[in-house]
């Protein structure tokens, strides 16, 4: 079930109207009933893998923090079994459906560089829908309660709707028990001010995928689907797709958070206009922002982080950037997605120095042109990884590097038509970012004090543009994760 669909948009309102009509203690057990039809729509049988994190996590839970209790200071073995079962339960689901196949296919690639043809077990595996979500949210809890962070909740069936609360179920944003379980299990009072809230979040979300990036969607399949694009293609195809999967994802994003406030739930930010970033890591705390801290606090840190000198906090962060990008897909391209993403972190720390010394030599410059060059640049750099991230191969990255810098292929005649679909449902995109930004972080707070009918005006053109010139109901792109 899509956000974007007709089905969603008869589900939502059917679970709201239920939910706030039934006492409190009622509306958590309903919300997990709702949450589990919600996934079912896809494919019922894997509500059991679900249905198993729900049951080890909530046991280990419990059973760590009766050895924290027991023994806070030391680790007990105890302790680490049943963590180690919570993690590798997890890990185990996600390696099998989602990795299996991608293991063994370069296994077999590997061995036949030396001349070997092996031919071993193939699966025909689906990916369950938002695998990767929902596994390192339920991992972070007993993780959580192993390092003494938080208390295990005793309510099984509030643990069960954390786990499975259909808003942010299938990609996110990846809540930390700590922050959704209190709010969880916190008495929630209608109110208005919050509806119309999250209904303003449903509305632009729903902008942003169905009106920006459900239209760019078949340009820049396009641009990625020619043996031989020429340069203009490559670059306008690459700026289509950075705002193609910034409308997706923000955009369902948004949804989820319009939603969960609908039901009296907030859900984190996970996004605060990351193309404005004017480093590698100024826009990692601005894009999938959920997932960035997640990457950070259960893997960088743990690694080491930048606490024993340079070239180890280098190797964290390729370490860690490399494994974001797995995460992503099984797929190599993914993986060299990591790894440029990583090397950027990386270049930006080692010469961090001489950036700090060309800024200081530039102070004549207004502070406004500075702060635009370093975004444009830091844009450009994403885009760049962009085009790692959205080819279908090693074969097509090269192809799409060597035609954009010029040395395979050529730009070839200039064609304004090609900036159509940018112009059309870009601009509107980046007109209501730079008016958000430029305003306030949260256009909520904005909002809300405008005259009514200005605010009138403004949703009819959004819901204008979404009703007549939106495209056909398409999957959102981090589904795949």
């Amino acid at each position: 079930m899509y956000f974007n669909s007709f089905t969603y948009t008869i589900f939502f309102p059917l679970v709201w109207t239920i939910y706030w009509l039934l006492p409190f203690r009622f509306q958590n057990r309903f919300l997990l009933v709702a949450s589990y039809v919600f996934y079912g729509f896809w494919d019922w049988r894997f509500l059991s893998l679900i249905a198993i994190s729900t049951v080890v996590d909530y046991c280990a839970g419990l059973q760590i923090h009766q050895e924290v209790q027991r023994q806070p200071d030391t680790p007990t073995k105890r302790r680490k079994y049943w963590l180690t079962l919570s993690v590798c339960t997890n890990l185990g689901f996600l390696g099998f459906f989602k990795y299996f196949n991608f293991f063994i296919d370069s296994f077999e690639d590997l061995v036949a560089l030396f001349g070997l043809n092996p031919d071993l077990l193939h699966l025909n595996i689906v990916l369950p829908v938002g695998i990767s979500f929902y596994t390192f949210q339920t991992m972070s809890y007993t993780i959580d309660i192993y390092r003494g962070q938080m208390q295990p909740t005793r309510r099984f069936f509030d643990f069960a709707l954390y786990v499975a609360f259909f808003p942010q179920l299938v990609a996110g944003p990846i809540e930390r028990a700590r922050n959704l379980l209190p709010r969880i299990l916190k008495r929630r009072q209608f109110s208005f001010d919050q509806m119309f809230e999250g209904l303003h979040l449903i509305l632009v979300g729903l902008f942003k995928k169905v009106f920006v990036a459900d239209n760019l969607a078949p340009f820049v399949d396009q641009v990625f689907a020619q043996a031989a694009p020429t340069g203009w293609e490559v670059l306008l195809g690459m700026w289509g797709f950075a705002i193609q999967i910034y409308g997706d994802f923000s955009g369902y994003s948004d949804i989820a958070r319009g939603s969960a406030k609908c039901l009296g739930i907030d859900l984190m930010v996970n996004f605060n206009h990351p193309y404005v970033a004017v480093n590698p890591q100024d826009r990692w705390s601005r894009w999938h922002i959920s997932l960035s801290s997640w990457l950070r606090d259960y893997l960088y840190i743990p690694l080491g982080g930048n606490r024993r000198g340079s070239w180890n906090t280098y190797r964290n962060l390729g370490v860690t950037m490399l494994l974001g990008g797995l995460w992503h897909g099984a797929a190599w391209n993914f993986v060299l997605w990591g790894a440029w993403e990583g090397m950027l972190l990386i270049v930006h720390r080692l010469f961090k120095p001489v950036l700090a010394s060309i800024t200081v030599f530039r102070r004549w410059l207004p502070a406004l042109l500075r702060t635009g060059f370093k975004i444009l640049v830091m844009f450009h750099l994403v885009c760049l990884g962009w085009i790692i991230f959205r080819s279908q191969s090693a074969a097509q990255i090269y192809t799409m590097f060597g035609t954009l810098f010029g040395f395979q292929g050529q730009y070839g005649p200039f064609s304004a038509v090609l900036f159509k679909p940018l112009v059309q449902f870009g601009l509107p995109l980046f007109l209501y970012e730079a008016l958000q930004y430029a305003v306030s972080h949260d256009d909520w707070q904005i909002i809300d004090t405008v005259p009514i009918y200005m605010r009138s005006i403004v949703y009819s053109v959004l819901f204008y543009m979404i009703a007549f010139y939106g495209a056909a109901a398409q999957s959102f792109i981090y589904f795949q994760f």
